[in-house]
C-alpha cells in the first residue's frame, strides 16, 4: 500500500515540485494550502493530487486537516513542512503584527502539523518528518529578522524532535534551501533581491 504523505503549502513553488516528486516516487499525497483556490484547483487538474485547504499556523484547523486526509487516504507516515511566509521590513519599520504572522506560520505551522501527526507515526513505529527551512535560518539576512527567527527556529526544532522520534522510527530532518526562482521570491524588490544574489 502507497505511503501517505501530507505537503504544507503544497501546491505553489517548492511545495508543488516537493508534491509531484513524492507522487511520482509512489506515494498518496495531499497537498496543503490556505488560500488560493482557484490555483491549488489547477494545481489538482494538472497534477492529479488532491488539495487540502486549512491555515498550518492555526493549531485546530491543523488537528482537523490531519483528521480529513487520513479518514480519505489512511494514516499519514510523511509530513513535509513547507509552507512559509514573507513579510519583510527592517526592525524599524516591523510591525509586531508581520513578526507575528510569520513566526506563528513558518515555525509555529511546524509544531501544529508535527503535533497532528507524531503520536501515529510513533505508534505505527515508521514517520518521517522533513521541515523546509532556510539558508537565511544560518546566515540571517537584511530585513528578515522575523523570517531568519522562524527558519533559525525550524532548525532547532528539528533536531530536538528527532531525538524524540529515533526509538521509534521516525526520523525528523531538515533542508535549508537558497534562493529558488518561486513567487515568494520573486516578490522580494529587486534591489534587495540584486543585494543577495551579489
Amino acid at each position: 500500500m502507497a505511503r501517505v504523505a501530507v505537503v504544507t503549502g503544497g501546491t505553489r513553488g517548492i511545495g508543488e515540485a516537493i508534491s509531484i516528486a513524492l507522487r511520482d516516487a509512489g506515494a498518496t499525497v495531499a497537498a496543503n494550502y490556505a488560500g488560493n483556490d482557484e490555483k491549488a484547483r489547477a494545481f489538482t487538474d494538472r497534477t492529479g493530487i488532491k488539495a487540502y485547504k486549512w491555515d498550518v499556523s492555526d493549531y485546530d484547523s491543523c488537528i482537523a486537516g490531519i483528521q480529513q486526509v487520513e479518514t480519505e487516504l489512511g494514516p499519514v507516515d510523511v509530513l513535509v513542512n513547507n509552507a512559509g511566509i514573507t513579510r519583510d521590513g527592517t526592525m524599524k519599520r516591523m510591525t509586531r503584527e508581520a513578526w507575528e504572522d510569520v513566526i506563528n506560520v513558518n515555525l509555529g505551522g511546524c509544531f501544529n502539523m508535527a503535533k497532528a501527526v507524531f503520536d501515529g507515526m510513533q505508534s505505527r513505529k515508521f514517520g518521517r518528518i522533513v521541515n523546509i527551512g532556510s539558508i537565511n535560518g544560518q546566515a540571517g539576512q537584511y530585513g528578515q529578522v522575523n523570517y531568519a527567527a522562524a527558519k533559525s527556529g525550524i532548525h532547532g526544532f528539528t533536531k530536538a524532535l528527532a531525538q524524540e522520534g529515533a526509538r521509534s522510527g521516525v526520523t525528523v530532518n531538515a533542508i535549508a534551501p537558497g534562493y529558488i526562482d518561486t513567487e515568494m521570491v520573486a516578490a522580494v524588490p529587486e534591489d534587495v533581491l540584486a543585494k543577495i544574489v551579489a
